[in-house]
């Protein structure tokens, strides 16, 4: 029996042939998404292998939801739960994502939603939990710092990229990778990530920012997901607002007693998790357009490659990296 057959085992027999299920686009995933429509309104479907597989209770998605729903937080409400068919029914937040409020018609209203954004961030790097609980035990730790930088290397570089980059110096490259993720590695300031925080996770319902696909959350340096969303490989903010927004999240953060940094040590590690996260980032789009075929990533792949010059000129400890990458930033004009 097909997946469309289990969705509708969702909903009551005298509803089920008057459902409407249509595919819709989602991430960068193996998930796949439906929206239901019937005669009260419409929900999302998605599917999810690994549902299959996992005792609900060790869902990732389903704890961090349980989380996030915990503390009050923005997300979707989670409506019912098919684990043998790897399917999850939830509310329809629509089709609004924070991106379309940057360019649209209500862009005048960007930065107050931004601002909200920020502040519901800084409630979710205020969680805390049992360290050997998911996703308290997970952490952007080295060997995930430098998975991330890896895939950069083999998707990007030797990769998309081949032909503008000496694959020579890729072993030199990686060990720059390495200095900057022992400054990175820093535990005793780490806090809770959403771990995708950009603008196409965030939709805007009824005029207010709920969170979606926060299933990979786990333990970092609050910049990390602080960068995602400023220096957004989907939308380039005014630099004004972007300064106005990393005050703001060191400031509610502190007010929270959750940031044990100063504002200098902030911003400075700001850019270098600014430049790991955009790296990270330019590996996934490679791989998405040359290996998987899903050409609507390489259009992300230019403004994100043009942040990379802003870090490498303001912190030294980036220098030597740019000058191996430089092959690839003469590629992209000023921003």
């Amino acid at each position: 029996m097909n997946t469309e057959y289990h969705i509708r085992g969702f909903y009551s027999p005298e509803d089920r042939n008057q459902l409407h299920i249509t595919p819709i686009q989602g991430d960068a995933s193996t998930r796949s998404y439906y929206r239901v429509s019937g005669p009260d309104g419409s929900a999302i479907a998605c599917c999810d292998p690994l549902l299959r597989e996992a005792n609900p209770d060790d869902y990732p998605f389903l704890i961090v939801y349980d989380l996030m729903r915990g503390h009050n937080l923005p997300v979707p409400e989670v409506l019912a739960v098919n684990a043998g068919e790897g399917l999850l029914l939830i509310e329809d937040c629509g089709t609004v994502q924070l991106q379309d409020i940057v360019s649209g018609e209500k862009q005048y209203s960007a930065p107050e939603i931004y601002r909200e954004v920020i502040d519901t961030l800084a409630r979710i790097q205020s969680i805390t939990g049992n360290p050997d609980r998911l996703p308290f035990r997970l952490s952007f730790d080295r060997e995930k710092l430098m998975f991330e930088f890896d895939f950069f290397i083999e998707h990007a570089l030797l990769g998309y990229f081949k032909a503008d980059f000496d694959r020579s110096k890729a072993g030199e490259l990686r060990r720059e990778f390495e200095t900057i993720t022992e400054i990175l590695v820093q535990p005793k300031h780490f806090v809770l990530n959403h771990r995708d925080f950009h603008s196409r996770n965030i939709m805007i319902h009824k005029g207010k920012p709920v969170i979606i696909d926060f299933q990979d959350a786990r333990m970092g340096l609050p910049q990390y997901d602080a960068v995602s969303l400023i220096r957004d490989s989907y939308v380039v903010l005014d630099p004004a607002l972007g300064n106005e927004l990393k005050t703001r999240h060191f400031m509610t953060l502190q007010g929270r007693d959750a940031m044990t940094m100063s504002l200098d040590e902030y911003l400075y590690l700001f850019d270098l998790m600014a430049f790991q996260r955009n790296v990270k980032a330019l590996g996934t789009f490679c791989y998405q357009t040359a290996v998987l075929g899903k050409t609507q990533y390489e259009a992300s792949i230019p403004p994100t490659l043009a942040y990379l010059s802003d870090y490498i000129e303001s912190r030294m400890e980036l220098k030597k990296a740019g000058v191996l990458l430089q092959s690839l930033l003469e590629k992209t004009g000023p921003r």
